[in-house]
């Protein structure tokens, strides 16, 4: 006999029931349940709903529930639930409770772009309408370190990799907050609802003014950079100005670079704007001396801006380069003319001029080149007679001939040929008037080189007589007391033998009414004579022996006092051998005199 089926536990009134073996998800637990221990898994099949037992061991004739499959139902031999099974103790016939699902709400695409454009601000409000607070704060970390950085404004800005990385940053904080916002439920009225979109969209004025204000201030301080920049250029025009130019030129050359720099770089900046008046003031600056008539220091000044178009934009420059041409050579005419003649001038009249005909060969200054100079020779030559110092007039005429040598216009052939003149002319004066002023090695010196170089002049064999004076007086300063005279005495001459009683060749040199000198041949068997050491000593006997043994030479002189110097040849004399002495040459006589050479031992 089958076991009768174990009864379930009464109900709980008002509380309804649940068959066993229904879902789990069929119905909560009412409130007020039992608690129980949650059943674990029952062995066998389990019951489905509408599953209805036949009775107390009616195994085999079990009606399956309708559209079971073949074979449905309880085992063989099953006759209801197995021995123990059923709800434990103190169950009180209900499942145990489970949490209820959140719910979502429906896609709000509005809503997810309200949410992105409040991230996009800048300010992490997407967030905290959210109440994603770890996003806020990461947004306000993010944006407080951008400013931080960038503020306050300058020149160079902000890194190019940070404001991409804060770009991405951005870009991904609102496609997160609107991924989070579009199905979330936000805890905000329908008032502000309806203004949140519009507000989130207002609030992108936000970075857009930021950045807005911040590329002002950018470019208020590169303004405030490049005039800074322009002021230190004006500062180093200014050190410069009254300076050598060899060594104010860098310092141009500095400015100018940040004047270009400026003018073309940065031409709509204000500094830029200002970089022409800056140019014109720069012209005028280095071109001062021109205004101030010191030809000679405006020119390399003008010539460096006369060649600033090589160096430097020509758009930016305009016409001021060709505005130097005037001056600049007008300049070199004056400093070249101031230069003829003088011998320390720098630069010299040569290269003034050189630089004035081949650079500026159709001026009206180029045409006064030639004139100039002629004129400077013809006061110069005219000045020689009267002159107190003659010498250092003819020192200019050779300077001035200097300058015409390498000077290869044609337009100055004329004053090459005037200036050697001049030259000449002067070389013969300077000498004159040393041996008037006593300095007659000087004289000796200039009146040699006359003769030397200008063998054919009239005046080469006076300059031969004054050189000998002078060479005499340097001995005999009596001799030197009257300049030779330039024509030979005419009337009567006296004869006068000179022999050569001593070795070696001499020569005799004599001044007077007639001036000259003779040369003896050596005495091939003449000795050196004794000096007398004694009073009683015996006289020296010179040319005592036969005449034919002694070098001749006979002069005939006029009437007149005569200074005369032998000098033995070089090499074969000893001291005292150049010895001076003095005659009378009266009229009618006939006198020798007898040339030797005295010594010691």
């Amino acid at each position: 006999m089958a076991p009768a089926p174990p009864v379930a536990p009464a109900p709980v009134a008002g509380t309804p029931t649940l068959a066993f073996g229904a879902p789990a998800a069929a119905a909560a637990a009412p409130q007020g349940a039992a608690p129980g221990p949650v059943p674990g898994p029952v062995p066998g099949p389990v019951p489905g709903p509408g599953w209805v037992e036949a009775g107390a061991g009616a195994g085999a004739g079990a009606t399956p529930p309708p559209g079971a499959p073949p074979g449905y139902g309880p085992p063989q031999g099953y006759g209801g639930q197995p021995p123990g099974y059923g709800p434990p103790p103190g169950y009180g016939g209900q499942p145990p409770a489970q949490p209820p699902a959140q719910p979502r709400g429906e896609a709000n695409p509005a809503q997810a772009a309200m949410i992105g454009l409040l991230n996009l601000s800048c300010l992490g409000l997407g967030y905290v309408l959210l109440r994603n607070w770890v996003g806020a704060v990461l947004c306000w970390i993010a944006t407080a370190a951008l400013l931080v950085i960038a503020l306050p404004a300058d020149v160079d800005g902000v890194p190019l990799g940070l404001l991409v990385g804060y770009g991405v940053f951005l870009l991904a904080v609102a496609a997160d907050g609107a991924r989070r916002g579009l199905r979330a439920t936000l805890r905000i009225g329908a008032a502000f609802r309806r203004l949140a979109l519009p507000l989130a969209l207002v609030l992108l004025v936000v970075p857009a003014g930021g950045s807005l204000a911040y590329g002002a201030a950018r470019d208020e301080a590169k303004e405030q950079a490049l005039l800074e920049q322009l002021a230190a250029a004006d500062a180093l025009v200014k050190s410069a100005e009254g300076l050598p130019f060899d060594k104010a030129e860098p310092t141009f050359r500095t400015a100018l670079t940040a004047y270009e720099d400026l003018g073309t770089k940065y031409a709509g900046s204000r500094a830029g704007k200002l970089v022409p008046a800056r140019l014109d003031t720069y012209y005028e600056t280095l071109s001062a001396p021109y205004t101030e008539k010191k030809y000679c220091a405006a020119v390399p000044q003008l010539t460096h801006l006369r060649g600033l178009p090589d160096t430097v934009d020509k758009t930016l420059l305009g016409t001021r380069p060709a505005k130097t041409d005037e001056p600049l050579a007008h300049s070199l005419y004056e400093c070249g003319a101031a230069a003829l003649g003088v011998a320390t001038s720098a630069p010299d009249a040569r290269e003034s001029f050189n630089k004035l005909l081949g650079d500026f060969p159709k001026s009206s200054h180029a045409a006064r080149v030639a004139p100039a100079v002629e004129a400077s020779i013809k006061t110069r030559s005219s000045a020689l007679a009267g002159s107190a110092e003659p010498c250092d007039t003819t020192e200019e005429l050779r300077v001035i001939r200097a300058s015409v040598d390498g000077m290869p216009d044609p337009s100055l052939e004329n004053a090459g040929d005037q200036v050697a003149a001049a030259v000449q002319k002067g070389d013969f004066a300077c000498g004159t008037d040393q041996f008037k002023d006593k300095e007659f090695k000087s004289a000796l010196d200039t009146m040699t080189a006359y003769a030397k170089d200008y063998p054919t002049s009239p005046q080469a064999a006076h300059a031969r007589s004054i050189a000998i004076a002078a060479e005499i007086a340097e001995e005999e300063a009596d001799a030197g007391k009257k300049l030779p005279p330039a024509d030979v005495p005419g009337g009567a001459r006296m004869v006068m033998v000179v022999s050569n009683d001593g070795p070696g060749e001499v020569e005799l040199l004599y001044t007077g009414p007639m001036t000259g000198k003779v040369t003896l041949k050596a005495c091939g068997t003449c000795t050196k004579y004794k000096t007398p050491l004694l009073v009683n000593s015996p006289k020296i006997k010179a040319c005592t022996g036969p005449a034919s043994k002694y070098p001749k030479a006979t002069l005939l002189l006029p009437a007149g006092n005569y200074h005369f110097l032998q000098k033995r040849a070089a090499g074969t004399s000893s001291a005292g051998d150049t010895k001076s002495s003095k005659a009378k040459i009266e009229p009618g006589y006939s006198y020798t005199n007898c040339l030797y050479v005295t010594s010691l031992y």
